[in-house]
C-alpha cells in the first residue's frame, strides 16, 4: 500500500531542482554521497591495514569474510524490521553503529596495535550495520519518487552516488600511499557521522503506522512468498549470489594482491577502481536518457562484460589495460542497476518493498564470506591466475543460463509504474548503497553493498557498493 508521505513533494514554483527531486530524495542523495566518499577509501585502506600488520592473502580474505558473515546473517531480520518501525530510524542507527566500528579501527591503526582478530570483530560490527541499512535505504529510496519519474530519479541517484565512488577511490588509494591507512579509516568515521546526521532529518510525519502483522516471523514469511513467486526476481537473485561472490573474492582480495605484486601497489589499484566508478558515472548518465523497453532483458546482457577485470587481473593487463577494463564492467553494470531498480518499484507493492529487499540482498550477498575466505587458499591450490579465469568463466556461464527464464527476457517496462499520491499541504515532506561490492557487491556487488560488493565492500554502507551498485 502507498503511503501519502511516501511521495516526493512537488518542487516549490521556481526552484531549480526537478518537480521529483523532493526533500527526501534530496537528502538522501546527499548522505550517500558523502558515505561512498568515505567507503570507497576505507576499502583499499582495509587491505594495506592489514597487509601493514605482516597478513598475507588469507588474512585479507578473513577480515572481508568477517564483514559479510554478519551481513548475510541479519540481512532478512534487518528487511522486516526497516517495514515495521520507520525506515529512517533503522539508516540513522545503522550509521551510529558504522562509525562507532570505523573510528576504532582507525584508532588502532593509527596507534599501530591492530590484530587481525580485532580488524575481524570490528568489520563484523560495520557488516551488521549494512545489513539493517541495506533494506531500510533501498526501501526508502524507491518509496521517495513517483513510477512516472522513476528510472531517471534512480539513475540521477546513482549517477551522484558514483561520482562520490570515484573520488573517494582515488582519493582514499592517494591518502593510504602518503599518510596510511589509519587516517583513511578514520574519515570514513567521520563520513559515516555526517551521513546519519542528514538522513535523521527526512520527513516522514505523512507516512501512517504499519497495521499491526503477525510478528517477525509472518512479515519474513510474507516477504519469501512474494520473493518466491517471481522467476525474474529469484533467478537473478541466484545469478548474482555467483556473480557477487567471485567479484567480491577479486576485489577483496586478487585485485590488491596483483596491484601489489604487478603494478605497484595501491594507488594504481584505486586508480582502477576510480575507472569503475567513472564507468558507472557514465552508465547512469545514458540510463537517465534511455529507456529500454525490456527492462531485464537489456540489463541481463550487460552483466556479461562484468567478467572483464577478472579475465584482465588473470593476464595481469597493466594498469591501463586493467583500468579500461574497469570503466567498460562500470558502464555495464549500471545499466542493469537502473533497470533492477525500476523493475523492482515497478513491480513490488510499498510495504514489502524492505522486505522483498532483504531477501534480494541475502541471495546476492550469500555467498561473499565463502568465497572471500576461499580466495587465498584457491590461489594456494590453483594459482591466481587460474583462479582468476575460473571466476570469470563462472560469472559468463551463470548470466546465460538466466537468460533462459522467459520472465527475464520478456518482462517490459509499463507506461505508468506505481503512483504515489501526492502529500497533503499539512504533510508534505520534502527526500537518498549501496552497496556494490564494488564487490561489486553486487548487489556488488552495494554493497552493496555490497551492495555490489559493491565489489565487496564498498560494502561498507552496501549503498552500494556491493552489488549492482557498483
Amino acid at each position: 500500500m502507498n503511503s501519502p508521505a511516501a511521495a516526493p513533494h512537488r518542487a516549490p514554483l521556481g526552484s531549480r531542482r526537478p518537480e521529483w527531486a523532493g526533500r527526501n530524495y534530496v537528502l538522501l542523495t546527499a548522505a550517500t554521497i558523502v558515505t561512498n566518499l568515505g567507503t570507497h577509501g576505507a576499502l583499499i585502506a582495509t587491505t594495506w591495514a592489514v597487509f601493514e600488520t605482516g597478513g598475507d592473502a588469507g588474512d585479507v580474505g578473513l577480515v572481508a569474510m568477517a564483514r559479510f558473515l554478519p551481513l548475510v546473517l541479519f540481512l532478512l531480520i534487518g528487511g522486516a524490521v526497516a517495514d515495521r518501525v520507520p525506515r529512517h530510524r533503522v539508516m540513522v542507527a545503522a550509521n551510529v553503529l558504522n562509525c562507532a566500528s570505523q573510528a576504532v579501527f582507525a584508532a588502532l591503526v593509527l596507534a599501530g596495535t591492530a590484530q587481525i582478530w580485532q580488524m575481524m570483530v570490528l568489520t563484523a560490527l560495520c557488516g551488521t550495520g549494512q545489513a539493517f541499512f541495506n533494506p531500510a535505504a533501498e526501501g526508502m529510496l524507491m518509496s521517495s519518487v513517483t513510477g512516472e519519474q522513476a528510472s531517471r530519479a534512480f539513475a540521477v541517484y546513482r549517477m551522484a552516488m558514483h561520482g562520490a565512488s570515484i573520488g573517494g577511490a582515488a582519493l582514499g588509494g592517494a591518502l593510504v600511499a602518503f599518510v596510511g591507512p589509519g587516517w583513511v579509516l578514520l574519515i570514513d568515521a567521520i563520513a559515516f557521522a555526517v551521513a546519519g546526521g542528514l538522513r535523521a532529518f527526512l520527513d516522514v510525519s505523512g507516512v501512517p503506522e504499519r497495521a499491526p502483522g503477525g510478528g517477525l516471523f509472518s512479515d519474513l514469511r510474507e516477504g519469501w512468498q512474494e520473493f518466491i513467486g517471481r522467476p525474474w526476481l529469484w533467478s537473478i537473485v541466484a545469478q548474482f549470489s555467483v556473480v557477487v561472490g567471485l567479484i567480491g573474492a577479486v576485489e577483496s582480495v586478487y585485485g590488491p594482491l596483483v596491484a601489489k605484486a604487478e603494478l605497484g601497489g595501491a594507488r594504481p589499484w584505486g586508480i582502477a577502481l576510480a575507472a569503475y566508478g567513472v564507468g558507472t558515472l557514465a552508465g547512469a548518465f545514458l540510463m537517465a536518457r534511455w529507456k529500454p523497453r525490456r527492462l531485464l532483458f537489456v540489463g541481463t546482457l550487460c552483466v556479461f562484460p562484468i567478467a572483464l577485470p577478472s579475465a584482465a587481473l588473470a593476464v595481469p593487463l597493466d594498469a591501463a589495460g586493467l583500468t579500461a577494463a574497469m570503466f567498460v564492467s562500470g558502464v555495464a553494470i549500471e545499466v542493469f542497476g537502473v533497470s533492477w531498480m525500476t523493475t523492482m518499484h515497478q513491480e513490488i507493492p510499498e510495504e514489502k518493498l524492505s522486505r522483498v529487499s532483504a531477501y534480494d540482498w541475502f541471495g546476492s550477498t550469500a555467498l561473499l564470506p565463502l568465497t572471500t575466505a576461499l580466495a587465498g587458499p584457491a590461489e594456494t591450490a590453483f594459482g591466481r591466475s587460474t583462479a582468476l579465469w575460473g571466476a570469470a568463466g563462472l560469472m559468463v556461464l551463470v548470466t546465460a543460463l538466466v537468460l533462459l527464464v522467459p520472465d527475464v527476457r520478456n518482462l517490459t517496462r509499463r507506461p505508468h509504474t506505481k503512483e504515489i499520491p501526492g502529500p497533503s499541504p499539512s504533510t508534505a515532506p520534502a527526500p537518498v548503497p549501496a552497496s556494490v561490492p564494488a564487490a561489486a557487491s553486487a548487489s556488488v556487488p552495494a554493497p552493496a553493498s555490497a551492495s555490489v560488493p559493491a565489489p565487496a565492500s564498498a560494502s561498507a554502507d552496501a549503498e552500494g557498493t556491493l552489488r549492482r551498485n557498483g
